[in-house]
């Protein structure tokens, strides 16, 4: 192995190894066309060369600079290829449609599908392969969570491959498979009510009290909690894990009737309050163990 797919190794991502077995899934989805197609740290390119035998235009974003000259290299007589060297994290998302192929560097998957599903313009679908404990957490597997209900309503999400550990070069320790991530068409949500669908479910998640008799009762009144579990058709049980996306929409659709304007004004911007307090204690973690270090 050569001293950059070592590093890349480091760096939590595995290679695949069996031209065929990129072709057969390829082949499986059917996926190719005018594109483009959008590769995110492609690494030796055994998945660029099938994509670009099947799109008009690949675009793969590698972090690694040596691994993008040998790339540049290889591809140099393949005009529909264009390699970028770069940062994937900080990369410019196309605003027209685009599907995404990637085998991904498993210690930055959280923040791979924040970026593709988070964007302005996302893509119509993502094939990304990733580690399997990651893609049951997207998948909502056993249990919805924040993020699969922050989720789903704008992508159904499955997975629609399991891999050998020996189909990667070095071999993982952990079970890898490939998660589709494709974009709904319409979403559940309306884009009008994007932003305080997210916020609504955000607060209920944060704010979830499982002591209390009805946990939902910072929102709604008893009375009200009493019709929509008889809509609902079950109680509401005391984790909001339990409840299924279908009962988060129901439940959205429920506090845009009852939840009165202070209510509303009070749990306006918790998605952002929520992501500035991770954001912080992500940052307070790396100074203790950089200080740790020293």
């Amino acid at each position: 192995m050569s001293s950059a797919l070592r590093h890349r190794a480091q760096l939590s991502q595995n290679f695949l190894t069996d031209p065929r077995l990129v072709a057969s899934l390829l082949d499986r989805f059917h996926l190719g066309g005018d594109g483009p197609v959008y590769e995110i740290g492609p690494g030796t390119g055994i998945i660029t060369d099938e994509l670009a035998r099947r799109f008009r235009r690949v675009v793969a974003i590698e972090k690694d600079a040596h691994l993008a000259a040998e790339l540049r290299r290889r591809f140099r007589a393949c005009p529909q290829v264009s390699i970028f060297a770069g940062d994937f994290l900080r990369y410019h998302l196309p605003s027209q449609q685009y599907t995404v192929v990637a085998n991904i560097p498993f210690n930055i998957t959280s923040a791979i599908v924040a970026k593709l599903t988070e964007a302005r313009h996302t893509p119509d679908v993502a094939y990304l392969i990733m580690q399997s404990e990651a893609a049951n957490m997207f998948a909502g597997c056993p249990r919805e969570s924040l993020r699969t209900v922050l989720l789903k309503p704008w992508f159904e999400v499955e997975i629609v491959h399991r891999f050998r550990r020996s189909d990667f070069v070095p071999a993982p320790r952990v079970d890898v498979v490939m998660l589709r991530l494709r974009k709904r068409c319409p979403p559940l949500v309306s884009q009008h009510d994007r932003q305080s669908y997210r916020d609504f479910t955000t607060y209920a998640y944060t704010h979830w009290r499982a002591a209390q008799r009805n946990p939902l009762s910072r929102i709604f009144t008893g009375r009200q909690l009493h019709e929509i579990e008889r809509d609902l058709g079950h109680p509401i049980l005391h984790s909001p894990s339990a409840l299924t996306i279908a009962d988060w929409l129901r439940l959205f659709d429920h506090a845009k009737t009852f939840a009165d304007a202070q209510v509303v004004a009070h749990m306006a911007g918790s998605e952002r309050r929520l992501v500035r307090q991770q954001s912080r204690l992500r940052k307070t973690h790396r100074t203790r163990v950089g200080k740790c270090k020293v």
